[in-house]
């Protein structure tokens, strides 16, 4: 056993290998056999070998940090997009620096001061203060999801101008006479704004007149609430809604009752997202589904693409309808 602290030439001399062929291991550089890679970790292993890590992300330039910046995890779908984003960049070596920012841009840049400082290596970005200066850099390692935050961010989104399509349809195919769109402020650049386009185009293909009303995710409960209201109270008649996510759906559902409007009896409502939380306790709502986990994977593929210098482009994939059955 080596005296004091064990040095990458002891690991060599132990392993029968140059210390450059355990450099190699240690950084996963070059072409090496199993059976070489085996034999310095047996040797580490038996000369509690620790590698610098510090010293190893200097030389490299990076900190094996990406920064996640979404408004809040107190939300079923964002605190499942986290959850696979930090086990998908786990699977890839990295650790997490999350930042829930309530769409503060004061706290987005934070974030963004950090990774222009090198302390984290790249950023995954969900909020929507697309006005912050930063994100106009074109060669920052950030992709985001389903927000727009600059030209130059590549965007992984689901399909939402289809997911709008299947769930006005499906309101259409219960017979729904008077159907009603929730969505975020038209002034906020999101993909969001695909389903309430799709809503609208489909309902005027059926010569029917779109009504939205406008929710910002940002709002108190109180304030959502009072919207939703304001829709039973302005359109008795509504006997469909297209609710913009699933915790909409969930405020539509309840409030409801407060009218005596009994689903499925005489309102449908279906929602979007279909977050696992989502479909446990609200297992009756008709859901448009967004692929999270898929999303995910892909958004760390992407920042990968951009942390190796290479160009990507944004990415959407597919939706489909769950069928809660009553709603």
């Amino acid at each position: 056993m080596a005296k004091g602290p064990v040095k990458l030439d002891d690991v060599a001399r132990e392993a029968g290998v140059s210390k450059t062929t355990v450099s190699r291991v240690l950084n996963q550089r070059g072409y090496l056999s199993a059976a070489t890679i085996a034999k310095v970790h047996r040797a580490m292993e038996k000369l509690n070998y620790r590698p610098n890590v510090i010293a190893r992300q200097l030389y490299k330039q990076e900190t094996k940090l990406v920064g996640l910046i979404f408004p809040t995890i107190d939300d079923p779908f964002f605190g499942q997009l986290e959850a696979a984003l930090e086990n998908e960049l786990y699977h890839h070596g990295y650790k997490v620096l999350m930042g829930n920012s309530q769409n503060d841009p004061d706290k987005e840049r934070s974030f963004l001061r950090q990774l222009l400082n090198r302390q984290v290596d790249g950023l995954i970005v969900g909020a929507h203060n697309e006005a912050i200066a930063e994100y106009q850099r074109t060669n920052l390692p950030i992709v985001s999801v389903e927000q727009i935050v600059s030209k130059n961010v590549p965007v992984v989104s689901s399909d939402n101008y289809n997911g709008g399509l299947l769930a006005t349809q499906r309101l259409l195919d219960d017979g729904c006479q008077h159907i009603i769109h929730t969505n975020y402020p038209e002034n906020i650049p999101t993909p969001n704004h695909e389903r309430r386009l799709a809503y609208e185009e489909l309902l005027r293909a059926h010569g029917r007149t779109p009504i939205t009303y406008h929710i910002s995710f940002d709002d108190p409960v109180a304030k959502k609430c009072q919207v939703i209201r304001q829709i039973f109270e302005e359109h008795p008649e509504v006997d469909g809604i297209f609710a913009d996510n699933d915790t909409n759906a969930g405020l539509i559902m309840n409030i409801a009752r407060e009218y005596q409007r009994l689903i499925p009896e005489n309102l449908r409502v279906v929602g979007y997202d279909g977050a696992n939380a989502t479909r446990i306790l609200l297992p009756q709502l008709t859901t448009i589904q967004q692929p999270i986990n898929q999303m995910a994977k892909m958004a760390v593929k992407l920042l990968r693409a951009r942390l190796a210098g290479k160009r990507v482009g944004s990415v959407m994939l597919p939706v489909k309808l769950i069928d809660g059955g009553t709603a």
